[in-house]
């Protein structure tokens, strides 16, 4: 994929799969959100389509937006706060 195609959902599911995540999906997230800390029983690898957030990760933290990747550990200590538009990221779990 060249820089100027946009990402479409069905050829990252399909990546990701054969990489061996069980399941895909898309995540919409409103305007100005956060949540609490938390983890989950599953890897997330994942890539943001709009809007833009702060996810931290066992205290660091990184800004997010479109194009951008990011993972999150199975069991890392995590939490998101979502920008004033919101965002969309698609999510690879294992």
């Amino acid at each position: 994929m060249d820089s100027t195609q946009q990402p479409i959902f069905e050829d990252f599911k399909q990546k990701k799969l054969k990489e061996g995540y069980n399941e895909v999906l898309e995540r919409l997230w409103a305007a100005n959100e956060e949540n609490e800390l938390h983890r989950h029983e599953f890897t997330a690898d994942a890539l943001v389509i709009d809007g833009e957030f702060w996810l931290t990760v066992e205290g660091k933290t990184q800004h997010l937006k479109s194009g951008d990747t990011f993972h999150v550990p199975k069991g890392a200590e995590h939490k998101e706060k979502y920008g004033p538009e919101g965002c969309v990221f698609w999510v690879a779990r294992l």
